[in-house]
C-alpha cells in the first residue's frame, strides 16, 4: 500500500511513518521542506496528487507550543495551518483521475462541549460553542469530499484526546516538572481527561487505511481516538507520579492556566470531557496501552 501523510514529520507522523514502514507500505510526506521520500506542499498543489492508496492528514501548527504567545496571528495560524492544509489535500483527492480508496483526517475531541457528566460517542451532536470546537468544525468540513469521490474514497474522521509519548505531544512539557518534584493537578483536578497513546493513535490511523470492506459511505466515518479507560486529570496526575516515583502536591489553579496560556488555550487542561471510544471499539481495534498504567510504564520506562 502507497500512503500519503501530510505532517508526517510531526510528533504522530512519525510513530505513522514507522509503524506502516514496519508493515510493508511505501510512505511520501508532504512536508514544507522538500527531500528523500517528501513532495512539498507546493508540488502538491502544482503537480496534483502522487499515486497512492491512502491519504492522511496530520498537518497543523502545534496548539501547545510553550514558545507562541496566545495572539491573534498564532491563532490564525492555527486555523490556516489545519484548514488550509486539509483543504489543498482533499481536493487534489477530488481532482486525481485515480483518487485512493481511503482518506484519513486527525481533528480532536474539542467539538465536545466540556463537562464532567455529559459521555459523548462517535454519535453524538454536537454544534460549535468556542474557537477550538470552531476549528474542528472549519477543519473536518474541508476534508469533504464532494458526492462522486466519496463513492469510491472511504472518508474517515479520528478525534485524538492528549496524544501521550516519549518524543513529544504533552508529555514533553509535563515531564520536566514532575521530575522536579513539581507536579500537580490542573484545575479542580476533576475534569475529565481523555488521552491516547500515541502507539494507538497510530495503529488506528492504519486500521482506517486497511481498504473498506463495503462501498464506502457518503459522509464520513467518525473514531474517538481515545483510549477506553475514562480519567481524571487527578487520576493522570497521581499514575504519572507515582511512573516517576516523585510526589504531586503543587496543584495549578485555573488562574494561573489561564494568564500563562490564554484561557481560550487553558481549557484542554483546565477542562476536559468524557469521551468513549464505542466505534473504534466496535471496528475491532485492539489497543495496546487501554489504561494510563501500561502507557505511562511504557513511557517514562519504569
Amino acid at each position: 500500500m502507497r500512503v500519503l501523510i501530510g505532517g508526517g514529520s510531526g510528533f504522530v507522523g512519525r510513530e505513522l511513518t514507522r509503524l506502516l514502514r514496519d508493515k510493508g507500505h511505501e510512505v511520501t510526506v508532504i512536508s514544507r521542506q522538500p527531500g528523500p521520500g517528501k513532495i512539498t506542499w507546493g508540488e502538491l498543489e502544482s503537480n496534483g496528487l502522487p499515486p497512492c492508496d491512502g491519504a492522511v492528514n496530520l498537518a497543523g501548527e502545534n496548539i501547545m507550543n510553550p514558545l507562541r504567545w496566545w495572539n491573534e496571528s498564532y491563532r490564525k495560524d492555527l486555523f490556516t495551518s489545519r484548514v488550509d492544509t486539509t483543504k489543498a489535500l482533499s481536493q487534489a483527492i477530488a481532482a486525481s483521475p485515480s483518487p485512493p480508496h481511503s482518506w484519513v483526517l486527525v481533528s480532536g475531541v474539542a467539538c465536545y462541549k466540556p463537562s464532567v457528566s455529559a459521555e459523548y460517542t462517535e454519535d453524538s451532536e454536537w454544534t460549535p460553542f468556542d474557537l477550538l470546537s470552531k476549528l474542528v468544525k472549519e477543519w473536518e468540513g474541508a476534508a469533504r469530499l464532494p458526492e462522486n469521490v466519496a463513492k469510491n474514497t472511504r472518508q474517515v474522521v479520528i478525534r485524538p484526546g492528549a496524544v501521550l509519548g516519549r518524543d513529544g505531544g504533552a508529555m514533553k512539557q509535563m515531564l520536566l516538572p514532575f521530575w522536579l518534584g513539581l507536579g500537580g493537578t490542573l484545575g479542580s483536578g476533576r475534569q475529565p481527561f481523555p488521552w491516547i497513546h500515541v502507539s494507538d493513535l497510530a495503529g488506528i490511523i492504519a486500521h482506517s487505511l486497511e481498504p473498506p470492506a463495503d462501498a464506502p459511505f457518503p459522509s464520513p466515518q467518525v473514531y474517538n481516538g481515545v483510549a477506553p479507560s475514562l480519567n481524571t486529570n487527578y487520576e493522570f496526575t497521581k499514575e504519572l507520579g507515582r511512573s516517576l516515583r516523585r510526589p504531586t502536591i503543587f496543584p495549578v489553579p485555573g488562574f494561573v492556566m489561564n494568564t500563562l496560556m490564554g484561557s481560550e488555550r487553558a481549557v484542554i487542561l483546565t477542562e476536559g470531557q468524557k469521551v468513549i471510544p464505542k466505534r473504534t471499539l466496535e471496528s475491532g481495534f485492539q489497543y495496546k496501552y487501554p489504561d494510563l498504567t501500561s502507557a505511562l510504564k511504557q513511557i517514562v520506562g519504569s
